[in-house]
């Protein structure tokens, strides 16, 4: 996979040659110098960015042969500083059930949306606050929570973690541990010391990509 970045007026090729496999339920750690392309690789992998060359397959299908709304839907980027919406947490975590996509979807029930904040210790928050009252950690975990319901194939995160206190660094940690556990292929770009997840540690630096010990 090849792909191509502006930068300062001029297109550069940012990396050539960059082939990534992975297996559902692995978690594997992104790691690299600012400005190798982590954040653009999952881009690409998630259909926001165009690539010069390459395949990207999907359980053996082409991206080809699925629109990108489907493709999003099952391959599910969180960037760094996730946002909410106006309205409620009940609102937040029930916006993929928006789309017109999930139109006709039956949606996650209250019981089950509680569950899920507890899980990730928002029990106090409640799915009646106001997402504005939300603190950097709290939106963090709510996206996640968010991402979890939807129980994507892929789920890509850039570097959600980084701007977080210890307790909602291990909520994040516990959400992305129990989708591995049901079959999701999670990759993490991250700089925080080894949480013990990963399964797998990829270096990105001068476009190529390689594997690290854990």
């Amino acid at each position: 996979m090849a792909v191509d970045v502006r930068q300062e007026g001029r297109i550069v090729t940012i990396f050539d040659g960059v082939s990534l496999r992975l297996e559902a339920g692995e978690i594997v750690d992104l790691v690299g110098p600012s400005g190798s392309g982590k954040t653009t690789l999952l881009r690409v992998l998630a259909r926001l960015h165009s690539r010069k060359a390459g395949t990207l397959l999907l359980r053996g299908v082409s991206d080809n042969d699925i629109d990108p709304i489907s493709w999003r839907l099952t391959v599910l980027l969180v960037p760094q500083k996730p946002v909410t919406v106006p309205g409620t947490v009940r609102d937040n975590l029930l916006l993929p059930w928006t789309l017109k996509a999930r139109a006709g979807k039956a949606k996650p029930s209250d019981d089950e949306l509680a569950q899920l904040l507890a899980f990730v210790k928002l029990d106090d928050v409640g799915l009646a606050r106001d997402s504005n009252q939300l603190s950097v950690g709290q939106v963090a975990r709510v996206a996640l929570c968010r991402s979890f319901l939807t129980r994507p194939d892929v789920l890509l995160l850039d570097e959600v973690d980084a701007a977080l206190d210890a307790e909602s660094a291990d909520a994040v940690a516990a959400v992305v541990a129990r989708l591995a556990r049901d079959g999701t292929a999670c990759v993490r770009v991250r700089h925080r010391p080894p949480d013990g997840l990963a399964t797998r540690r990829l270096r990105l630096a001068a476009g190529v990509l390689s594997e690290e010990a854990l």
